[in-house]
């Protein structure tokens, strides 16, 4: 009972440590100060120059359509190299194939963005492809780093799931495509949506991959950001977080609602 008021305590200090400082960039985004971190005053100017702002909303667009490609594609090839490692057993290469596949987990961006940048470049000299490092060449990286995310978690699950249950199904007469798609494909949707949303996380979130791969045709969000805090921040910024935080709160509300709600049609009346 005594270390109860202290946990709590270690709590309430955790918490507010990660969450003062989002929850004071946001208040300032209601400033009239032309200073990012002064109060001017309540106003909402800021939010109609992020309206306006042509740079910021294309930067914004571009890490969106980058982040749903690289994480599908993550999800992808995540998933068939976790497929590979739980259920083919042991196999000449394994090993090296393993320690490949979770390489990007241990190794610093800046030596994945250059390792990348290095491949495009060779890449283009013998092929001619890519003619100019943009919005591909960043999708291809951020799947390359979201698959080995994908991977360690559809292993996990399907280290979980027993194969006699897949074997069962064949036994009845499912084809095994059929066995696979109505049998274990839905056991691993759990997994295959966690690790699309962590790919999606860390492609939105990712400057210094990007900066090695990307070009003048694609500068997404992070990127513009960091450019901006070299020459200057406007209160602009501010806004643009509380635009993140609110979307992603709603998301996040939507995604409890429906989970109550299938958690309430699943219960006996």
């Amino acid at each position: 009972m005594k270390r109860l008021p202290m946990a709590a305590l270690g709590l309430v200090l955790g918490l507010l440590f990660l969450w003062l400082p989002v929850l004071l960039l946001a208040a300032y985004a209601f400033s009239d100060a032309r200073i990012p971190f002064q109060w001017g005053g309540f106003s909402l100017r800021w939010f109609a120059a992020l309206a306006g702002n042509a740079r910021l909303i294309e930067a914004a667009w571009l890490s969106l359509r980058v982040a749903c490609g690289a994480a599908t594609l993550a999800v992808l090839l995540g998933g068939a190299v976790g497929w590979v490692l739980a259920r083919h057993g042991p196999f000449r290469g394994r090993a090296l194939f393993g320690a490949l596949a979770g390489t990007p987990l241990v190794l610093p961006d800046v030596v994945t963005g250059l390792s990348l940048l290095l491949f495009f470049v060779m890449l283009e000299s013998l092929t001619g492809w890519p003619a100019e490092r943009g919005a591909t060449t960043i999708l291809l990286a951020h799947a390359t780093i979201g698959a080995a995310y994908v991977a360690v978690l559809v292993q996990a699950r399907l280290s979980e799931l027993a194969p006699e249950l897949e074997d069962a199904a064949r036994d009845l007469g499912a084809a095994p495509p059929v066995a696979f798609a109505t049998v274990t494909l839905p056991l691993l949707a759990p997994s295959l949506v966690a690790g699309w949303l962590l790919a999606f996380t860390l492609s939105v979130d990712d400057v210094v991959v990007a900066s090695f791969v990307s070009g003048p045709a694609g500068t997404t969000l992070p990127m513009v950001v960091f450019s901006m805090l070299r020459l200057g921040l406007t209160p602009e910024v501010n806004a643009l977080a509380v635009v993140v935080l609110s979307a992603a709160g709603s998301l996040l509300a939507l995604a409890m609602l429906a989970l109550r709600l299938s958690q309430s049609r699943g219960r006996p009346p």
